[in-house]
């Protein structure tokens, strides 16, 4: 395989991991089949970092990397948070709140590039609340539930900040809504 494939073939390795993943906790409800999981979740969380790290190293970056990488990072998350509800490990409220917060920014990343081919940089507070968000996933499937609670939290509280920030710094694009 060329290099210039290897950032590309990690998202779709990522991506193909979310079904396996979400199969594992449907039918697997032990505790093993949970440190499996996050086994997965982890390895798919560490794919997310290395294919971007790769592509920006290697001056490999394609449109597919663009469009599919932060798909799968929504998707993987996403899917996580749905499953902890479902396990009853996290409250539906907070897990709604972090997904309308994902779908948010990601109109406006659409809607900045379709006004000016802007790009929505990653800034400090949406790293941290990813970083918050996969730690807090990794743990509450192997059941350290207290850590994987406090870093929900503190990963909502960055959520909410970071949305906030986002269309903070991009309120110009609605300045004529309500005249």
């Amino acid at each position: 395989m060329k290099k210039e494939n290897i950032p590309n073939a990690l998202t779709l390795v990522r991506i193909a991991l979310i079904p396996v993943f979400v199969v594992i906790l449907t039918f697997g409800h032990s505790s093993i089949m949970h440190i499996l999981a996050a086994f997965i979740f982890a390895f798919a969380s560490i794919t997310d970092y290395l294919d971007g790290y790769l592509a920006r190293k290697w001056e490999v970056v394609t449109n597919f990397g663009k469009f599919a990488d932060p798909m799968a990072d929504k998707l993987l998350v996403m899917s996580a948070f749905i499953m902890l509800i479902e396990m009853k490990m996290a409250p539906a409220w907070v897990v709604a709140i972090i997904i309308c917060r994902e779908l948010a920014v990601t109109g406006l990343r659409l809607l900045l590039m379709e006004t000016g081919g802007t790009v929505l940089a990653a800034a400090m507070p949406g790293k941290i609340k990813t970083f918050t968000q996969m730690f807090a996933i990794i743990f509450l499937l192997i059941h350290w539930t207290l850590l994987g609670q406090v870093l929900l939290y503190i990963a909502l509280i960055f959520t909410i900040y970071s949305g906030y920030d986002y269309f903070k710094g991009s309120a110009y694009l609605f300045k004529d809504t309500f005249k």
